[in-house]
């Protein structure tokens, strides 16, 4: 279960790193999203862990991914400014 908890951890912090160093003008604080990140890699194994009990490594760190890719995606801002009409 640690080497779980540990592996999910550190994957999910890659992601968010690849993440603040890819988009880094639509996201905010780094410390944030290193957070958001490895926050949603281990719900991500919790939630696969759970779901699948206690199942493949490969398989907790696919739901590991996916959910903190999920959660770094609520982090970003638009890319340009939001033209709203004046007649609407």
């Amino acid at each position: 279960m640690l080497l779980e908890a540990l592996s999910s951890a550190i994957l999910g912090l890659a992601l968010a790193w690849a993440a603040y160093h890819r988009l880094s003008h639509r996201l905010p604080r780094r410390a944030l999203v290193l957070a958001t990140g490895v926050a949603g890699a281990l719900f991500g194994a919790f939630v696969m862990n759970n779901a699948l009990d206690a199942g493949n490594l490969l398989t907790m760190l696919v739901g590991a991914a996916v959910v903190s890719v999920a959660s770094l995606s609520l982090l970003l801002r638009p890319a340009g400014r939001l033209h709203h009409s004046a007649t609407a």
